[in-house]
Order: structure tokens, then C-alpha cells, then sequence
């Protein structure tokens, strides 16, 4: 790819950017949110149309102004949000738009593709039954289920978008074989991940996005964490920590959580929740913690539990009652359910608040409520086109602080933040982990749900660890070792 341009509403998001890729080799590409990187591998797969530039393949330049001809080009691309139909079989997915059929075309062959779908897994060396519905599959079953979708199109150049965002240890280990196996036989793979400590594991080289332009392409082997983190934002990072203060600010109980219970995801767990506290829940995937934050939040029905607020019971069914009791949930899912991607940046931050701008007969004061989103887009210094730009269009740190922005506006007491920097690169890491900060600050009761370790231990004054459903431990943010949580999170009862 050489001198790509390309801008959206008039800003610049690809500045004369140029990128090469070698059969056999990954590539990783890196960059904060809004560096670039989703656009330019969007125009390599057909997604965006490039305003300039050319593109090579085998010293030929080609056209890509879609993405069957990505596709028929040997492009293939594996999003974040994987594009699968969960009632469909795996074979259904893979061949859909061009199944195989039987009886001169007026019949499915299910067989068929099943075979070739076999064909496919055997090449992956993954054992995975062709008939298997997406929807009982997880997602790092799902995600191999991607990558032989990919090969189906005989794809050399394979493109993967944070392939790892919502798999364990395990898993990544799993989808790391495979990589490895598809790179050893040619294929050539572009590599997207906000994860430091995966570049050394899979990648060949690097290339470092910064602000819609290209900064460097370096061998892996020659380059350390801190190198790559320093091109990504253009400064160290090194006085960027999180100061905690346990205990300092912890006031008030606000929140308190009595036996709560739903089917076999929570079981029989309580706690409480302080003014000016952040409160970690840490536990393995599978453990429950997202399931304990939509019980009490009104989001999934509870067999069992009560909810306290300010020492008083209060009935939360829906979610609607969470918010009129002050109790906002950011969820680990932002585009499914924190936002309203097609809508503007200002009506996002206005969707949980509209009652507070409605004037007689039950207009709308747009003046007013305009002003206020405005306020909390720049407080909290959400970048973007400007208040009408669909939300589609922002990095994922942005969406993340729309969302908040939504939360504060709505004056949220207690504030359930869920995997808040998931799919987030490192730099907006920080401004998230600052906001966070800076809510405990102004008295705001805030629950964080994070998979990372030392995201929990950055930020918890109190952490609390789960295992299948159960609480099985609490721990000071003083006390608290990824050793001793990890005990805690392994531990039955």
C-alpha cells in the first residue's frame, strides 16, 4: 500500500500512509485508538474506498472497490465484532452467499458443504464438528470458525482485528498455533492488537500508527514494550501510573448487594459498594462477574437477592428502575449495549437523560440539552467531527468516553464500569483509567469488572474475587497479588 489518503467529514484519517507485507511473515500494526489502523486495513479488504494512493500485489497495481473483489483477490478480513449468524451450523456460516447445491440448484447440499467445511478444520487442525450451531459455540470457537472462512476463499493476506480481545490464556495460546501454522505455510497475516505482550509471541515485524500517519515498521526481534508504546504516543508513558489512595476517599455506604442469585451463573452473592471507592471484581472468564452486574442492574431476571441503596430496599426489575435509583452500567459489550452507533455523539450522551430537557407539551429544549452534551463531550475530551457525528465513526476510546459522558449527565451515584478497556490501546487506557480516578474523586461509587490483573490492581481500594458463581475471596488493594487472586479465582466452594 503506498501514499493512502483518506478522510471522513472532512478530518484527515489517513495522512500519505504506506505499508508492505511479505508472504510467510506476520505483521502486527499498531497504534492508539484513532491512530488509523481499522481504516487502512478497512480499504485493503474493499470496506472504505481510499480518496488516493495505489495498492500492489506481486508488483501489480489493483483496484479493491469492494469486498467480494478483496476477496476474489485473496484478502480476507476477521473484525472484532465477528460477523457470524449464531442460529446458523459452522458449514452454514462459512458458505453463506455461495452454498453448495444439489438437483441442477434447487436444493441445498448440506453434505457437500459439510465435507469441504471438515476439509477446512483439518487444514486448521482444530477439531470442530461442521453441523455445530455458532450460537453454542464460544468465541474462540467462533473465531476458528472465521479463520476457515477465510481460507475457504483461498486467502493469502489474512487480516485480524483484536483477535484475541475476549479469549483466555488458553485460547490465545490455541489461536497462536494456528497463526503459526497458517504463516509456515505461506499465508501472510496483518496483526491488530492493543496487546504489548503479544507482539513478541507471534509477530515478524511492527508497524506503529500515530495520528493517521505511518511512524516506523521495525523488525519484532530488534524492539522492546517501551520502544513500541513511545512511537505509539509520542512520549514515555512512565509518569502516567495511577496513584491509589486506599481508603482515602471512601466515605458513605451507598450500595448493598443481599444474596443474589441467578441460575448457575450467580450464586448466593453479596457486597457492598462506598462513596469515593472503586471496588474490583476480578475472576476467570466464566466466573460470573458480568452476570452479577446485569442481576443487580435489571438487565437479566434474578432468582433470588435484594438491593439496598442509601439503606433502603429498592426494587430493580429493568434496567429503567437501575437508572431512576442512580445506578449506571457501562457495558463490557459498548457497541451492543452502551450505544446507539448509527445516532450522533450528542444524542448518545443525551439517551439516558431526555426527561431533564423536556418542556411543556413534551418538546424537547434542543438549545439546552445540546449545551449540556457539548459540556461533558469536552470535559472529558471526546474526539470527534463535532456533536452530530455518528458514533460509528469514533475510535473505541471515544465510544467509551460517550458512554460515560451519558452516565455523568445522567448523575449516576454508582457506576458499574465492565471490562472498561477492552479492545482500548494503551494511551486511552490511561485517560479511561484517570477518568475512573477522577469519578472515586467526586464521590461516585464505582464497581470495575476487568479481566486484566493489573488493571485491577492499578485501580481497586478493595477487590473482590469470584469462582463459577461464587464470591470465594476479598482483598485490600493493598494486600491484594495477582498471586492471591488468582488463588482465590481457582478456588471452589
Amino acid at each position: 500500500m503506498e501514499n493512502i489518503n483518506k478522510s471522513f467529514f472532512g478530518v484527515r484519517v489517513l495522512d500519505n500512509v504506506s505499508f508492505d507485507l511479505y508472504k510467510g511473515e506476520v505483521h502486527a500494526l499498531m497504534g492508539e485508538n484513532g491512530a488509523g489502523k481499522s481504516t487502512l486495513v478497512k480499504i485493503l479488504s474493499g470496506i472504505y474506498r481510499m480518496d488516493s494512493g495505489r495498492i500492489l500485489i506481486d508488483g501489480k497495481q489493483v483496484n479493491i472497490p469492494d469486498a467480494r473483489t478483496a476477496r476474489e483477490t485473496g484478502i480476507s478480513i476477521i473484525h472484532q465484532e465477528l460477523n457470524l449468524m449464531p442460529h446458523l451450523t459452522a458449514a452454514q456460516n462459512i458458505f453463506i452467499g455461495r452454498e453448495k447445491k444439489k438437483w441442477h440448484g434447487l436444493m441445498l447440499d448440506d453434505r457437500e458443504q459439510n465435507r469441504r467445511t471438515q476439509e477446512l478444520f483439518n487444514m486448521l487442525k482444530i477439531k470442530l464438528d461442521p453441523s455445530v450451531r455458532m450460537g453454542d459455540l464460544v468465541v474462540a470457537r467462533q473465531q476458528m470458525v472465521e479463520i476457515a472462512k477465510a481460507l475457504s476463499f483461498d486467502a493469502r493476506v489474512i487480516i485480524m482485528d483484536e483477535p484475541t480481545a475476549a479469549l483466555n490464556d488458553l485460547e490465545i495460546q490455541e489461536l497462536f498455533k494456528v497463526i503459526r501454522r497458517l504463516r509456515d505455510e505461506g499465508k501472510s497475516i496483518i496483526y491488530i492488537s492493543h496487546r504489548m505482550d503479544e507482539l513478541k509471541q507471534i509477530s515478524d515485524r511492527v508497524t506503529v500508527m500515530r495520528d493517521g500517519r505511518h511512524i516506523a515498521t521495525l523488525d519484532t526481534a530488534s524492539l522492546s514494550v517501551d520502544e513500541v508504546i513511545k512511537l505509539m504516543v509520542g512520549r514515555e508513558l512512565g509518569n502516567t501510573v495511577i496513584k491509589k489512595n486506599p481508603g482515602k476517599n471512601r466515605g458513605e455506604q451507598i450500595l448493598e448487594v443481599r444474596h443474589i442469585s441467578r441460575g448457575n451463573y450467580v450464586k448466593d452473592v453479596s457486597f457492598t459498594a462506598y462513596k469515593g471507592e472503586i471496588l474490583g471484581i476480578a475472576g476467570l472468564m466464566g466466573a460470573g462477574r458480568t452476570e452479577l452486574a446485569r442481576a443487580v442492574f435489571g438487565a437479566d431476571i434474578r432468582d433470588s437477592g435484594e438491593i439496598i441503596m442509601h439503606g433502603k430496599k429498592i426494587h430493580i426489575s429493568i434496567p429503567e428502575d437501575a437508572v431512576k435509583n442512580g445506578i449506571g452500567y457501562l457495558s463490557e459489550d459498548r457497541k451492543l449495549f452502551g450505544l446507539a452507533t448509527g445516532l450522533s455523539v450528542e444524542a448518545n450522551i443525551l439517551i439516558a437523560s431526555m426527561e431533564k430537557f423536556l418542556k411543556p407539551m413534551g418538546i424537547v429544549d434542543d438549545k439546552t440539552a445540546g449545551a449540556e452534551a457539548e459540556k461533558y463531550a469536552q470535559e472529558l475530551s471526546v474526539k470527534s467531527a463535532g456533536m452530530k457525528q455518528p458514533c460509528r465513526y469514533l475510535s473505541g476510546g471515544n465510544q467509551q468516553k460517550v458512554v460515560i459522558a451519558k452516565w455523568l449527565l445522567r448523575d449516576s451515584e454508582v457506576l458499574f464500569f465492565d471490562e472498561p478497556t477492552r479492545g482500548i490501546d494503551i494511551g486511552a487506557k490511561f485517560e479511561i483509567y484517570r477518568l475512573i480516578k477522577e469519578l472515586a474523586d467526586r464521590g461516585k461509587a464505582i464497581i470495575m469488572i476487568s479481566s486484566e490483573l493489573p488493571e485491577v490492581l492499578r485501580l481497586s481500594d478493595r477487590i473482590l474475587v469470584m469462582c463459577e458463581g461464587r464470591l470465594t475471596g476479598e482483598l485490600t488493594g493493598s494486600e491484594a497479588t495477582q498471586e492471591k487472586i488468582m488463588q482465590f479465582a481457582t478456588r471452589r466452594i
